[in-house]
Parts: structure tokens; sequence; C-alpha cells
């Protein structure tokens, strides 16, 4: 059981991890679960480096107490959380085998709120045996570093889920923004588009990823550009999401690109594998695309 005031995370894969840093550096108690024990560890062991990083930077309270991560392999250690995020990989049969498990863990009254970044909210509440009780909280990465969730409020997601979602994002010091239900809500309907896109101007040899971002930055004002948020996000990720949004729209451009599933086929992830249209600390030197 846990203690008064936990929030629970399923999933300890790169937003898993960092949404327990957030909470944890908030000074939240922290369940961590996650079936693979290795990937626990790694993710507990994280944490503490992440935390350094989010107060030197001003983005989380330096020098006050941090909560304890506690990891566990299995759903029961959910029971008794405050609010459940589920965070697992972005395939619908694991997160829907995830929620309807939840649900006959925590209390009828305890919020599950998925970090989907596109299945739809309500698909996934299909899946719960309180489908009031399922929200969407969709947070970028890393968490801990951007303010800014977009939440998702799926037709039978009650007032006091909506309440209480909002109300723990606020001890967070993130910034809740409302938004519809629907496949890729509003960022990954238009992003996921535009990272696909990008993928393949560069497959075309019309420019390479460092141009394509860097004209992005330039003449568009963003801070990195679509194939460096890319592998941000995780190569992985950004196929999974791609197929979600073809599969519920019907819409061929959201088909992954042929060289974003030749990467992901290699394990050219992005950051997290070292390796994706850039290179990354440990991994290959050559840039996808640019002849280096």
């Amino acid at each position: 059981m846990s203690q008064p005031g936990t929030l629970a995370v399923v999933g300890a894969g790169v937003m898993g991890t960092g949404i327990a840093t957030l909470a944890a550096g908030h000074g939240r108690p922290v369940v961590l679960i996650d079936v693979d024990r290795a990937a626990l560890d790694r993710a507990v062991a994280a944490v503490p480096g992440h935390l350094r990083l989010a107060q030197l930077l001003g983005k989380l309270p330096a020098g006050a107490a941090t909560g304890v991560v506690e990891p566990a392999t299995g759903l029961p250690a959910a029971a008794g959380a405050e609010l459940v995020v589920e965070a697992v990989v972005e395939v619908p049969a694991v997160k829907a085998a995830v929620l309807a498990e939840l649900s006959g863990v925590v209390g009828p009254q305890t919020p599950i709120v998925s970090n989907t970044s596109a299945i739809p909210i309500d698909e996934l509440a299909g899946h719960a045996s309180h489908p009031e009780r399922v929200a969407g909280a969709h947070f970028m990465n890393p968490p801990y570093l951007i303010r800014m969730v977009e939440v998702v409020r799926g037709p039978r997601t009650s007032g006091e889920t909506m309440r209480r979602l909002l109300a723990l994002l606020a001890t967070l010091d993130r910034e809740g923004v409302v938004v519809g239900d629907g496949p890729g809500f509003v960022i990954n309907r238009v992003l996921q588009r535009m990272i696909n896109e990008a993928a393949r101007i560069v497959s075309q040899g019309i420019a390479d990823a460092e141009t394509v971002d860097r004209l992005f930055h330039g003449c568009l004002g963003h801070a990195t550009g679509p194939l460096a948020t890319a592998d941000l996000i995780g190569l992985d990720n950004v196929v999974d999401s791609l197929r979600v949004l073809r599969d519920r729209t019907g819409d061929p451009g959201y088909e992954p690109c042929q060289l974003l599933v030749e990467l992901v086929g290699r394990g050219d992830l992005g950051r997290k594998s070292g390796r994706g249209f850039y290179p990354h600390p440990g991994g290959d030197r050559r840039e996808i695309g640019g002849g280096r």
C-alpha cells in the first residue's frame, strides 16, 4: 500500500523516469513500476542526476527535500496512490492491458492518467472499469524541464478527475492546458506529421538533417527543429505514434517513412541509444543524411 500523497508511475522508460524525477523534485513520494527489473534499476539510478540538472537550471527547487522513488515490479504497488500515471510503450494493446489491470488495483475514485502521445483517451478509458476516472496528461520530454502539459479530457472523463489532475500538476509547478480528445490531440497531430515529412526530405536527398533543423530554427524560430526533436522523443516512439495516427485517422500521410523505419530497425533510436538523426554521447559520429 502506497503512503499518502504518493504518485504511482507505470513504465520506467524515458518518460516514466522523467515524470518520477519531476514528482520527486517537488517532494512527492513516487512508486515507479515496471516488469523489467533492469529497467527499474537504471531508472532509479538516473533520477539523482536528472534532479541535479533540473536544480542547476532552476527548473526544480534547489535544497528542498526530495521524494523517495520506490521501485516495484507489479501493479499492486499502485494501490493507495493519490493518482496513477501510465507511461508504458505507445502500443494500444499494451496500454489497454495495463489500464484494465490497474482498474482492479486502485480505488474507484483514483484518477488513472495516460501519458499517451497519440491514442484517443476514450479508447483507453473503454478498458477501465471506471472510464470517468481516465484522462490524459501528455508531458513533454523531459518533463522536469518543460512546464507545459497537454491535458486531454475524454468524453467520459469526469469533472472531478480533471480537477484532481490539474491540482496535482499545479503542485508540481506544471501548467496544464486542456484540449479535447482525438488521435494525437494537438501537439502530435501536427508534430508527428512534420517529423515524418522532414525525415522524408532527408531520405530524398533534398537536405541533410542539420540543414532541415537549421532552417526551422532560423526561419521559424524553433528551438531545435523536427529531427533533433525526434531524436529527443525517441524514433521508436515516433514510429509507434505515426502508426497510431495512421490507423485512427486513415490518413496515409502518417505512414512512417522508410528512413524512420530503417533507423528503428537497426536500433538507432535517438538520444537514448546514442545515435539517431544525429550522433549522441557514445554513438557513431556520423550524421544521418549528412554525408559525414
